[in-house]
């Protein structure tokens, strides 16, 4: 199964980053922290350029600790970045003091200058449904950004004040034209970052149960059966998606099954591991 979804507003998302990276200071980049490679827009190392970026792996609380630790060491290597989670505020409060960290320099040049600067300005990226609004929240202390629990909620951009130091600018999700490797398009999906209704739900949760099987079993567990028999038949039977004549109803079964994997029912997950 190939997944591949790009809507127009994706494409005004991009004209904007390349219209407004022109007046920010700092990029704040988020990815998923089950999926640090996969959830990340390799269009914006282009957009982008060498502005400098703030990289956040959130939903911390959804991923495999040992493994997110490992991928912010790795990640610390070329960037500034570490683990938060929006839902829960885990890691919030570092993040002004790193963006006023990470252009104390720049502003030392403008001083030098006699150009004070009144705050810094930070634009906050990435694919739908990675949590922007709600870290936003989370920073302002109230509901200053629109949130939703589906990819393209936020379409159009607006500035926040999330400090009386630090303005940012909220943009769209933004995906890429085209998914490389068939898999990224898959975890992208199952985690929640493109409608379900532009893919086969029972095909893709197919391939998720398939993929905990050999990666990570004990996810599995919650099931309460053999490996062998965690399919959506046998997942319908026990959640009682049965309909006329005993049938079980799959497309429901795989419903339930994506909600409690994006929820973290089946718990904490790392899809994405280390290059060797």
């Amino acid at each position: 199964m190939t997944i591949q979804w790009f809507p127009g507003h994706m494409a005004k998302t991009r004209r904007i980053l390349t219209e407004q990276i022109r007046w920010v200071d700092v990029v704040l980049e988020l990815a998923d922290a089950r999926i640090p490679v996969s959830s990340r827009n390799p269009m914006l190392l282009k957009l982008l350029g060498n502005k400098p970026r703030l990289v956040l792996l959130n939903k911390a609380d959804l991923s495999d600790s040992v493994w997110t630790s490992k991928w912010i060491s790795y990640l610390k290597k070329t960037t500034p970045a570490f683990s938060v989670s929006a839902t829960t505020g885990v890691g919030i409060k570092q993040i002004v003091p790193e963006l006023e960290r990470m252009v104390l320099a720049k502003q030392r040049r403008q001083a030098e200058k006699g150009i004070r600067q009144q705050s810094i300005k930070v634009m906050i990226v990435g694919i739908p449904n990675i949590g922007k609004s709600s870290l936003i929240n989370q920073l302002t202390g109230g509901a200053q950004a629109k949130v939703g629990n589906k990819p393209g909620v936020t379409r159009g951009n607006q500035w926040v004040r999330i400090h009386e130091r630090v303005e940012l600018l909220d943009t769209p999700g933004m995906l890429w034209p085209k998914f490389e490797e068939i898999d990224v398009g898959r975890k992208l999906a199952a985690l929640g970052a493109i409608k379900d209704d532009v893919f086969d739900i029972e095909e893709l949760s197919t391939w998720v149960i398939d993929w905990l099987r050999q990666h990570s079993p004990h996810s599995l567990q919650r099931y309460q059966a053999s490996e062998s028999e965690v399919t959506l038949e046998g997942l319908g039977r026990k959640r009682g998606c049965l309909v006329h004549g005993g049938q079980v109803d799959t497309l429901k079964a795989a419903q339930i099954f994506l909600r409690e994997l994006r929820m973290g029912q089946l718990g904490p997950i790392t899809m994405d591991y280390l290059p060797e």
